[in-house]
């Protein structure tokens, strides 16, 4: 703050504007330097997009069911498959847009660590929807 040597004796109530000019000088220069150096110097011809013909939402996929039996059986939509089948099937349902959900069912005396298996078997192949289907329990 600076004090006036003037009558009044007391401080001035004016702003020092030079220290103001100077950082804004300093911008200024700042941006001419920069300002060069933001424009491309190759030129490629962009497409446009057309949001007007948007593709309509691809249908829904339905889910496929796997069912284990507690001796180990397996079965893909109610059809008997082999482990080996099984992943081959995920393999290439996990290569599809949009993936499908993959429903495991588990019998009531299987043992989880064969519903375990299949649920490893689906998340190393790709498949990111994996879950297990249950009946409601009766109220």
């Amino acid at each position: 703050m600076a004090f006036s040597t003037g009558d009044s004796g007391g401080p001035m109530a004016e702003i020092n504007v030079t220290p103001l000019v100077d950082v804004m000088l300093v911008l200024l220069i700042i941006f001419m330097i920069t300002a060069p150096l933001m424009s491309h110097k190759v030129q490629v011809d962009l497409p446009e997009a057309n949001l007007d013909k948007r593709d309509s939402e691809a249908p829904p996929v339905p889910p496929i069911s796997i069912t284990v039996e507690d001796n180990g059986n397996l079965y893909w939509n109610d059809e008997p498959v082999t482990k080996d089948l099984l992943e081959s099937r995920l393999s290439i349902e996990a290569q599809k847009t949009p993936q499908p959900e993959i429903n495991v069912r588990g019998d009531k005396t299987t043992k989880y660590r064969i519903v375990s298996e299949v649920v490893q078997i689906a998340q190393a192949q790709g498949m990111r929807k994996v879950g297990f289907m249950a009946l409601k329990e009766p109220r």
